[in-house]
């Protein structure tokens, strides 16, 4: 498969099957389709070299900024891309970064952050994504563990590497981009200025390492996933698939394509680089940067103002969207034709307001950094059900496994896994090539070929997959296993709820209680009395929720407890912490039992 050329970029991401010719387009498809993966592959070349070296795309927008109140503020082209990350590869190359040497990225969404990425990968060097949320402890911690030698940071994190550098001896340069220049080691922008905009790109096997991405420490440390270049071709079939055929439609050659794509989803995780970032400059559409808090009503004016397409949002987003603007079509005109949510099951109340009220089908899709973008659907080409997580993507052989590595029947719950061949018996290039430094994690990663997720699901009998959760967030009440999603979903429902969270609660009768973490909408909570009538406002609600969840899920899923929070605890990456909450809830009945002794 050469990404040069048009045709084979076509096959490499496109299924080759008409659906309209089939009575099954998803088995036609998933059958017929076969990976074209060559030896040499870098993303940095097939993201922004091949479009740089062409006049006709040269000048195509690449990166394009979004001003909180005013809408598009600069755009940079492709061409623009390739220079600045020629400069900065001879920077780099100047502090001694050789192929394979780590180096760390920790900006927000802006074009000098994308400019790193191609910069680094074009080295043949391995970007080490860090979050601009990360504290100095986890910078430091992720820097030695990974032995980076230079860092690439802005204004907004200059502070928090500042305090973290003293604890990595092995950090030789800092260099400072934007209004960071003056207080890093080294003015990014200076010395790019006084470098030759040409550098010649090293030759990179798709084998080759290009991301060091460290994932949430659930229990113990965060583990580094090492992504090799391959793994964006593994992608593209789930990209494709989830938006829609993304801008461009193989079966109406007429149609032209307008494709601006936006998602909230920080650069520096897989959400944002590989389902975000990097596929669509793959496909040479322009992506939108925005270096500010998400709020529903900036979410609203970016998708308005940009005219954006296609987008990714996360099931919590989208939550606080469907609170804010109830209704949307009166204060928006939207454009979008396609969206993909993951992170959380968006479940069927989310899924129905996307439809009426974005205009679009929104196309849940599963993954997670190590085997990304493997489940999920396509409304173009099977229909998606509400609630469900979708069906493994063309390339993708997904099962439910037991703990013995067999596959389960349909209907019997089991963990979502990931073979590591496709159906015709050829390496899946979606996985990574291990976790950093930790062949025991690796190697507990498999069950044989099947790489397990840590997800639990059940696959119904047309092979769609519907999340019960993560193996830690299941949990057993008077018998009865509890998947906290479910509940959640049907809360949310509700008008007073904007969020939830359900977690066991420890009782020595039944062993746990269920109970329901709740954010109330902003219209309820401005309802809430301050002083002597909160408590009896806060009862009646809880009584109110109660008999909604009864009556819709069977009568031991209703929570017996609810509290009321401001915001539950999440990752950077949009997900619940219900780990947080569930050792909160242990810790406060180990608390009563001292008591009580």
């Amino acid at each position: 498969m050469s990404v040069s050329r048009k045709q084979d970029r076509q096959s490499q991401a496109t299924p080759q099957a008409n659906p309209r010719a089939v009575t099954d387009p998803y088995q036609v498809i998933h059958q017929g389709f076969g990976w074209k993966v060559p030896k040499h592959f870098n993303m940095a070349q097939a993201c922004c070299t091949q479009w740089a070296a062409q006049a006709a795309t040269a000048q195509r927008q690449a990166v394009r900024e979004h001003v909180a109140g005013q809408g598009l503020g600069r755009s940079w082209t492709f061409g623009q891309l390739q220079q600045d990350a020629n400069r900065l590869s001879q920077v780099l190359r100047a502090q001694g970064v050789r192929r394979g040497d780590r180096v760390a990225i920790v900006m927000p969404q802006r074009f000098e952050t994308a400019v790193a990425y191609m910069a680094v990968l074009q080295m043949g060097a391995v970007a080490i994504p860090l979050s601009m949320l990360f504290g100095p402890e986890a910078l430091s911690f992720r820097i030695n563990d990974s032995q980076a030698r230079v860092a690439v940071c802005d204004e907004s994190t200059l502070d928090a590497l500042l305090q973290a550098r003293p604890d990595c001896p092995g950090l030789q340069t800092l260099i400072g981009l934007g209004e960071a220049g003056a207080l890093a080691d080294l003015d990014g922008h200076r010395a790019m200025a006084a470098s030759p905009s040409t550098f010649k790109p090293v030759r990179t096997l798709a084998e080759d390492p290009a991301v060091l991405i460290y994932t949430s420490g659930t229990t113990g440390n965060p583990k580094g996933a090492l992504i090799p270049h391959r793994a964006l071709i593994g992608n593209l079939t789930g990209f494709v698939c989830s938006q829609n055929w993304f801008g461009f439609d193989p079966f109406d050659a007429t149609q032209a394509s307008q494709a601006v794509f936006w998602s909230p989803a920080d650069w520096a995780w897989t959400g944002g680089l590989m389902d975000a970032l990097l596929p669509s400059l793959y496909f040479g559409r322009p992506i939108v940067a925005f270096n500010g808090r998400f709020s529903p009503e900036a979410a609203f004016e970016i998708l308005q103002s940009h005219a954006v397409t296609h987008s990714f949002l996360f099931p919590t987003a989208l939550k606080a969207m469907m609170k804010a603007v109830p209704d949307v079509k009166p204060h928006y005109k939207l454009q979008l034709q396609a969206m993909m949510s993951a992170g959380e099951a968006v479940g069927d109340a989310v899924f129905d307001y996307c439809q009426k009220q974005l205009g679009v089908t929104v196309n849940e899709m599963f993954g997670q950094t190590e085997i990304n973008y493997v489940v999920g659907n396509c409304t173009r080409l099977w229909p998606a059900k509400p609630g469900s997580m979708g069906k493994g993507y063309p390339g993708h052989r997904v099962a439910v496994i037991d703990d013995a590595g067999r596959v389960c029947p349909a209907g019997t719950p089991g963990e979502v896994a990931v073979h590591r061949c496709d159906v015709h018996g050829q390496p899946d290039p979606v996985f990574f090539l291990g976790y950093w430094n930790n062949e025991q994690a690796t190697q507990a990663k498999y069950t044989g070929d099947w790489c397990r997720t840590g997800d639990m699901a059940v696959a119904d009998e047309d092979g769609y997959l519907w999340y019960q959760g993560r193996t830690d967030d299941m949990f057993k009440a008077a018998g009865y296993r509890i998947g906290p999603g479910e509940i959640e979903n049907c809360l949310v429902k509700h008008a007073a709820v904007a969020n939830a969270a359900v977690v066991p609660k420890p009782d020595k009768d039944r062993g746990a209680l269920v109970k329901a973490y709740v954010v109330m909408s902003p219209d309820w909570q401005s309802r809430r009395p301050v002083g002597a009538g909160r408590a009896a406002f806060e009862e009646q609600l809880r009584r109110e929720l109660q008999a909604h969840v009864k009556g819709l899920l069977a009568p031991y899923e209703y929570p017996k407890e609810i509290e009321f929070i401001a915001q539950l605890p999440m990752t950077t990456t949009g997900k619940v912490q219900r780990r947080v909450l569930r050792l909160q809830e242990e810790a406060r009945a180990t608390a009563v039992q001292a008591q009580a002794r």
